[in-house]
Formats: structure tokens, C-alpha cells, sequence
């Protein structure tokens, strides 16, 4: 009988942890690592391997979830609509575009550098803009399966473009076979990440065993730089693209959609589940329900300046560990490559943090390492990718408002 009842609550036990949200349990699983670090270090290093699992099942769903992603978004976009929706996908470009260059001037003037196990770690530094372009172009041309084997993910999202294209004129039950595809993919993934705690657990473990709280203080700076990022897009790039649209002061606009739908998606963290709180505030916004109705699902899928940010800030942060020296222009071209990668950053949390590995190709940056920088970026994960959605979720909606005034001029 009293083996029966501790079965039982342990299965209670069990069952409380699993309901519970992902970040909370992240949080349970920072500060048991930090403990256990603490308390008993030889202990937390032995938890290392947990942290090396989570990383591991990271490289390999990486490349194929970028592949499907890319190529089932674009496929399924409705061609009928593309005619209304151009000042809407322009104003999205720009923004994420925008973001990108803000973290690249960000993390220029205030630089993160990283403990990372560089044991075996290799680096191919490029020498200056013309042979990164060199790179990229053969790196574009790599065979997929090769592609995917191997991590080249720009070689990925190149085939995963050209599929989405070459599929957008198929007929609906190829498309809706390729989304089956993508959203089977987007669940492996969700697995994956399901056991971000434990994985995080040991990775923090291990770090603060082996270094200290240094490891703790790089987060921290690198916090700053991205919260830091994302508020100068909200409140100072955002509002001055609008009032060039608009001709009129921004800021109340600006300020209802942080309020109405920003701080919504900072605690769902899912631009998608905030959709219906976006349609609402475009309906008291008394926007053309013809453009809302489109721009809001279009925007939780390709306006993702957070995501550029996240992505460009992590990647320069790894090519400063690594030493390597990185000149403007092949940071600008980072930015680009940043922004177009955000627009496959949708449909999985965290899906931004899978993309850097992308980035970090552009430097030459052996992929072991990479996928490091994607560990931290779930560490961090817990106020990062809460800004993160709360600045492209909000940002659909100012956006949406620019572009129907717009429509109606």
C-alpha cells in the first residue's frame, strides 16, 4: 500500500512538472543548475552530458525544419493576395531589416564575447566581403542532402526558397502536403525542446562548475545588448517609419499596440497565439478589416525584427569569441542574410535561436560551436524570446495600421 501511494505521487509529481510552461520549468532548471554548481561542482560537471544530448538533438533537427519551413511558408502564401499585400510586405522588410542593422551597430559599439568549449572547435575566418560572397555562392550550390548532412545551412534555406517558389503554382493537395510535412517537423522540434529543461540544467551546471559566474555575467551583457536592440526598434525606428507614412505623431499609436498587444505576446510568447488579440485591436483601431484580416496571420509568419536581432547579436557574439575580425560590410551582409532567415523563424518556439547556426556560416564558423551559442540562446531564452514575440507581435499591428492609411490616402 505505501508503494502504491508514492507511485502516486510520484505520477502527481510528474504529471504538476509536464503541465507546467515551458519557461517556468527553465527558470526551476537555471536555478537547480546554479545550486547544484555551487553546492557540489564535481556533482554539476557530471551533468554536462544532458546539456551536450540537448545540443546534439538541436544540430539535428535544425537544417530540415529550416528546409520545410521555408519552403512550406512560401508555398502556401495565396498568389491572389499578393498585389494587396505590397506595402504591407514592404513595411515588414524594412523593419526587419531595420533590426538587423540597429544589432549590428549595437553589438559593434558594445561587443559580447562567450565562454565556449572550443576543444576541437574549428574556424575559417573569411578574408574581408569579397570572399565571403565567393563563399556563400558555392556554399548556395552544395547539394541538399550534402546540405543537410553537413549543417550548410545557407545551402538549406537556398533550397528551401527555391522548393517554395517552385511549389507555389502546385496544386492544393501538394501544398497541403507540404505543410502536413512542415507541421510534423515543427512537432519533432517541439519534442526537442520539450526537454530544453533538462538539457539547460546541465548545460549551467557544467558552466558555472567550470567557470564560475563569469558565464552568468557574458548572459547578462548579452541581455542588455539585445533588450537594448529591441527597445530602440519599438519606441525610436518604428515610430519614425511611421510618421513618414503617416505624417503624424506615432507614439499613440506606438504606445497602444505595446500596451494592447505587446505585453499579451511577451507572456504567451507565441505571435501566433496572439493573433486574435491583434484582430480585436485592429477592429477598435477601426482598420480595413480587408487588410488586417490578411496582414495580421501574414505578419506572425514573415515580420520578425526581433528575430533578426536575436539572430545577428548571437552570431557576432560567437565570431567575438572565436577572435575572428569581422569588417562592416560583411556584417551588413550578416544583417540581409538575418533578416531574410527571420522570415523562417515562425511556427516553433525558439525558432529564431535554430537559425544562428545559419549566420554563423557566413564566418566560417565550425558548427559544434554554433550550436553552443544556440544552447545560451535558450538559457536566456526566458526573457529573450518573450521580447522577442512581444516586438513582432505589437509591430504587426503598427504596421498594419501605417499600411492601411496608406491604402486610403
Amino acid at each position: 500500500m505505501t508503494t502504491e501511494s508514492s507511485v502516486t505521487k510520484i505520477n502527481s509529481l510528474l504529471t504538476k512538472v509536464i503541465s507546467t510552461n515551458l519557461v517556468s520549468q527553465i527558470i526551476v532548471a537555471i536555478i537547480l543548475g546554479t545550486v547544484l554548481a555551487v553546492v557540489a561542482p564535481e556533482i554539476a560537471s557530471s551533468f554536462a552530458m544532458l546539456g551536450g544530448l540537448f545540443v546534439s538533438a538541436l544540430k539535428a533537427v535544425a537544417p530540415i525544419l529550416i528546409l520545410v519551413l521555408v519552403a512550406s511558408s512560401i508555398a502556401n502564401q495565396k498568389v491572389e493576395s499578393e498585389a494587396e499585400l505590397k506595402p504591407i510586405i514592404a513595411l515588414y522588410f524594412i523593419g526587419t531589416l531595420g533590426a538587423a542593422f540597429t544589432a549590428v551597430g549595437l553589438s559593434f559599439i558594445f561587443p559580447t564575447t562567450l565562454t565556449l568549449d572550443l576543444a576541437g572547435a574549428s574556424a575559417n575566418p573569411p578574408q574581408g566581403l569579397g570572399e565571403v560572397l565567393s563563399t556563400l555562392a558555392f556554399k548556395v550550390v552544395e547539394n541538399p542532402i550534402t546540405a543537410i548532412a553537413t549543417g550548410n545551412f545557407i545551402a538549406v534555406l537556398a533550397w528551401g526558397l527555391g522548393l517554395g517558389f517552385s511549389l507555389k503554382h502546385a496544386n492544393n493537395s501538394t501544398k497541403l502536403m507540404v505543410q502536413d510535412f512542415s507541421n510534423a517537423i515543427s512537432g519533432m522540434v517541439k519534442i526537442v525542446i520539450r526537454f530544453a529543461p533538462l538539457g539547460i540544467f546541465g548545460l549551467v551546471a557544467n558552466t558555472i562548475a567550470t567557470t564560475g559566474f563569469t558565464a552568468l555575467a557574458e548572459y547578462s551583457h548579452l541581455v542588455a545588448v539585445l533588450l537594448t536592440a529591441m527597445l530602440f526598434i519599438a519606441l525610436v525606428v518604428n515610430p519614425l517609419i511611421v510618421f513618414v507614412i503617416m505624417r503624424k505623431n506615432p507614439y499613440p499609436l506606438v504606445f497602444t499596440c505595446l500596451r494592447e498587444s505587446g505585453i499579451t505576446a511577451f507572456f504567451t510568447r507565441s505571435s501566433a497565439a496572439n493573433i486574435p488579440v491583434n484582430m480585436e485591436l485592429c477592429k477598435n483601431l477601426k482598420l480595413h478589416e480587408d487588410t488586417y484580416s490578411i496582414s495580421i496571420p501574414l505578419g506572425a509568419t514573415i515580420n520578425m525584427a526581433g528575430a533578426a536581432i536575436t539572430i545577428t547579436v548571437l552570431s557576432l557574439a560567437a565570431a567575438n569569441s572565436l577572435g575572428i575580425e569581422i569588417d562592416f560590410g560583411t556584417a551588413i551582409l550578416l544583417s540581409v542574410v538575418a533578416s531574410i532567415s527571420a522570415c523562417g523563424a515562425s511556427g516553433v518556439a525558439g525558432g529564431s535561436l535554430l537559425l544562428i547556426p545559419l549566420a554563423c556560416s557566413l564566418f566560417g564558423i565550425d558548427n559544434d560551436v554554433a550550436m553552443q551559442v544556440v544552447a545560451i540562446g535558450f538559457i536566456i531564452g526566458v526573457i529573450q524570446d518573450s521580447a522577442e514575440t512581444a516586438l513582432n507581435s505589437s509591430t504587426d499591428v503598427v504596421f498594419s495600421a501605417a499600411a492601411s492609411h496608406h491604402l486610403n490616402k
